[in-house]
């Protein structure tokens, strides 16, 4: 295997916990339902916190009104709007910067993102790990058929870094998209599977989706990294 030259990080529950920014989001959609519908923000907020917490996804506000018995409207738009469009107040996993600082002396560091760009960017910012990443890729919606678990998605950053896939290793959590596109490339893999992670519990669905090395925190990818060197 090729000496590795640089480490690529995913950032959703990979650097930071997403339960966060989703708590975030709740709690600006809250404030907004206090304004514009009279439904008091602790009330709100709650409620959609419920619905989190019971597994919803991807539907949590039209659930949010149909419960209240409030039309749509066009408000699940204005209710997303908000949700994306605020500022998080979010904080990275206490063993992120640490990691990070010891790694930007030995290696090149990229991050790759997809999702709403600026509110990936947002989350950048709001962790302060904007310095850290020389490139960072967001795949915006506008790109969805290269996102991960496509192999198109680590083209882009492996250009920019100049390097074969062998000389970047990606580190990532969730097994279902994270990891085969990267693999695809030869890139070395490392999932790390904190426990309680959005994404902890999910299995590989077969082995090409598996990653070469399996951590439950970040302060284990150094020594994870010296085994793949």
């Amino acid at each position: 295997m090729a000496k590795l030259k640089a480490i690529v990080f995913d950032l959703d529950d990979t650097l930071y916990p997403e339960r966060s920014y989703a708590l975030s989001g709740f709690a600006a959609v809250a404030r907004w339902a206090e304004r514009e519908l009279g439904v008091p923000y602790a009330e709100g907020r709650r409620e959609l916190l419920q619905l989190f917490e019971t597994g919803v996804r991807g539907d949590t506000f039209n659930r949010w009104l149909a419960q209240r018995k409030l039309p749509d409207d066009h408000r699940v738009s204005q209710m997303v709007d908000q949700y994306r469009d605020h500022m998080p107040e979010i904080e990275p996993f206490p063993d992120a910067l640490p990691v990070l600082e010891q790694l930007r002396h030995e290696y090149q560091l990229g991050l790759i993102t997809q999702g709403h760009r600026p509110g990936q960017q947002r989350k950048l910012e709001a962790l302060g790990l904007t310095e850290y990443f020389r490139p960072t890729i967001i795949l915006g919606e506008d790109q969805r058929q290269d996102w991960k678990p496509s192999p198109r998605a680590f083209e882009p950053l492996l250009a920019e870094l100049a390097l074969e896939g062998p000389q970047a290793a990606y580190i990532g959590d969730n097994p279902l998209k994270d990891f085969i596109g990267a693999r695809q490339l030869g890139m070395p893999t490392v999932h790390v599977r904190r426990p309680g992670g959005e994404h902890s519990e999910k299995q590989p669905p077969t082995p090409q989706h598996a990653a070469d090395l399996v951590v439950f925190d970040l302060a284990s990818v150094p020594d994870a990294l010296e085994r793949l060197n």
